[in-house]
Formats: C-alpha cells, structure tokens, sequence
C-alpha cells in the first residue's frame, strides 16, 4: 500500500482544499498520473502518482480542507482486492432497487382505471332524480342558458388576478463556498487596514509623452521584440526610480525593525477569474522594457489559464495596480502586506488642462500611491508620487536615471 499525501505547497502555504478527485475507488493508476487537484490561497496544483495500483480508498472527498502530509488516499499497488469491488457494490444496488420500486407503480396504476369510469354514470344519474318534477326539464332547459351568461361574465373579471403569478416567483438566492483564494483575499484585505495605518495620496499625469512615444516606436518595437510597447513597462521603471530615492515604500516592518530592501521585485497585480493575483517581476530593476512587456503579457496568460506557479508568486517588494484595463478613473489601492506601499494606474481620458496659461486637451491619468503611514510620512508619499509623474511625463529622464 502507498499513501497519496499533501506535498509541500510552497511559501507560507500550509493549507490546501481538495477541489477535484481526477480518479475514483477502484481506477487503475500508473506512475506519474495525476489523481487529485488541490486548491491553494496563491494557486492550484495536481498531486500525482508515486507508484503503479489501484487507488484503494480516499481519505478526502472534494471540498475537505487538507494540511501538508495529510492522506488523501491509498493506493493498493497489487490492485487485486480493490478491482473487484466496485463492480459487486454497484451490481448489489442495481438488483436491489428495481424490484422494491417496480410493483408499487403498477399496483396503484390499476384501480385507477377501473375508479375512473365509476364517475361517469354516477354524474349520469342524478338527471333522473329530478323525475318527480318532469313538466319541469324543459324549463330547466330554457332557462339555463340566463345563468350560463351571468357565469360567464365571472371569468372575465378573473383577469384582473393574472398579476398573482409574478408574485409568486420567490427572490432567488445562491449560497456558494468561497474558494482558498478568495477567503484568503477577503482576509488579507481585512488584515491589511487593521494591522496597517493606511492612507492614499492622489496625482495626476499628462500621458502626452508616453502615448507619442509608443505612437513613433509601436512597429519597431514590435518587429525587434514581438511583443507591443505598453503603459505598464514606463511605470515600472518610473517606480523603481523613485524607490531609489524614496527607499521606505521599499521596505517592511517586522517587530520593531524596519527593513530596507535594496532590491526591486515589483508585483503586477493581474485580475483572473479565480481572484486577483499578483506575480512578480523579480529583479525588475535589471530588466529591460521589452523584458517588463513579455514577463507581464506571460503572467497574464498564466493567470487566465491557472497555470501560475508559486513561484511566480512568491514576495514582492512594491507593488502596481492598473484598474484602468476595466475603465476605473480613480480608486485607492488597498496594500499587500508586508509591503507598504502601493502604485494605483487608472484610465487614461483626455481632459482639458491648463498649458502654459491656456486650455489644452491633453491625454491624462489619475494616479494613486497607497501607503503604510507608520514607516512612510505623507511628505514623502507625496514626493514619491510627484516623481513618478516627473519620469512619465518625460520618458527621457528614464534614461538618464538609467
């Protein structure tokens, strides 16, 4: 016998929910084949075979909360003793129910054919107990046609109750278990404003510069990189800039200590169907612009199609947000902890803006820096942010931040 386990599942990750059983008592399995899917808060994996059998039992059904090391299930690598068995169990409920269930239908089928015509000359029968009154039937007769017209009019006030039917129809409700994924956004959501002194500080940048440079560069860029030249790459490199001159929001407090990181993983958050997750560009200060594009556009693809890894997951030293894919004008990012800070994108919309003394349309964005407001002062939240348009608006100071 070898027992299915709860493997590792990665950083901080103790937890797991079985969210599908690929395989049944009784299946044959081979080495390497995978058997169940487990659902994680950072993403989902497969737990595969370590040996050749017959899976003998499961521990945990779909839907069990497992910790690492857990059995899930056995399997019986002679596979002998278990083939059998469902075959028999299944064969015993078969033969048992369609005999206990057959005869009561046809048993209660047969006296009602036989109370049904009983009715019929019965409702015959009481014409002819009016006998004693026989000058009386053809009265009867002519006047039941006044009657019949004053029941006539009843139905047709009866409309006036055909609104009834809406009213019956209940407001329907769904109650669905949150996900690992979700529960653990909820929470950290939740853990984020209570264990953070939170505050968000607004700017906005003109997208003048930026849009007329992808504009000049767009077919190039492409033809040399595969890939198209976005918005996301300038503010990564914008924030990695202003992180170097404002090295709190690159940190985290742990106890009483603070601790500066001298690097730059900076998360994508990326929203997916199961939630919003946020990969990481490791070491994006050492990345090029076509480098931010592709890491992005790969990510966003993993995230849609549940392929991510913890890995891809895993730390973070600042983070960024773009709410502006779904249209959002302004918002105000809540942080991910440990991280005490983070950038908030929004739609770029053109607006009327003064230049110069005078009115111009020009291509703007609503930014936001959420922050950590123990470590981080609102001096330099405001600064911060006041660089990051200064590098936006101007992509050439960019290279001589280098």
């Amino acid at each position: 016998m070898s027992n299915i386990v709860v493997p590792e599942l990665g950083e901080s990750v103790v937890e797991a929910r079985v969210a599908r059983w690929l395989k049944k008592a009784g299946d044959s399995v081979e080495v390497g084949e995978p058997l169940v899917e487990l659902e994680t808060e950072k993403v989902d994996l497969e737990v595969n075979a370590d040996k050749r059998g017959v899976i003998a039992s499961i521990a945990h059904q779909e839907g069990d909360d497992v910790k690492i090391g857990d059995v899930l299930g056995v399997i019986d690598e002679s596979g002998a003793a278990v083939q059998a068995a469902p075959p028999s169990g299944n064969g015993s409920k078969k033969t048992a129910s369609p005999p206990s269930v057959s005869p009561k239908p046809e048993a209660k089928a047969e006296p009602e054919p036989s109370a049904a015509p009983e009715p019929e000359p019965e409702a015959e029968s009481p014409a002819p107990t009016s006998d004693p009154l026989v000058s009386a039937k053809p009265k009867a007769k002519a006047e039941a046609p006044a009657p019949a017209r004053e029941a006539r009019v009843v139905p047709a006030a009866e409309p006036s109750v055909s609104p009834k039917p809406p009213a019956k129809t209940a407001r329907r409700e769904e109650r669905v278990r949150m996900t690992k994924r979700r529960a653990t956004i909820a929470r950290r959501l939740v853990e984020a404003q209570h264990n953070a002194a939170m505050l968000t500080t607004f700017n906005e940048v003109d997208m003048s510069a930026v849009m007329a440079l992808r504009e000049r560069q767009k077919e190039a860029f492409k033809k040399a990189h595969g890939i198209g030249l976005g918005i996301a790459s300038f503010f990564v490199k914008a924030s990695i800039a202003a992180l170097r001159e404002f090295p709190a929001l690159n940190a985290e407090i742990q106890g009483d200590e603070i601790v500066y990181k001298h690097y730059y993983d900076i998360g994508m958050a990326v929203g997916a169907e199961g939630g919003l997750v946020v990969p990481v560009l490791r070491d994006a200060d050492r990345m090029t612009f076509p480098h931010v594009e592709k890491a992005i556009r790969d990510y966003a693809g993993k995230a849609q199609d549940g392929s991510l890894t913890l890995e891809d997951l895993r730390g973070g030293t600042f983070t960024i947000t773009n709410g502006g894919v779904f249209g959002s004008l302004m918002s105000t990012p809540i942080l991910n902890p440990p991280q005490v800070g983070i950038l908030g994108l929004h739609k770029i919309q053109d607006r009327v803006v003064p230049v110069n003394g005078q009115p111009v349309i020009r291509p703007m964005m609503y930014v936001a820096l959420s922050y950590d407001h123990r470590i981080v002062d609102g001096r330099e939240a405001v600064q911060f942010l006041v660089r990051i348009k200064h590098y936006v608006e101007d992509p050439g100071n960019l290279l001589l931040e280098g």
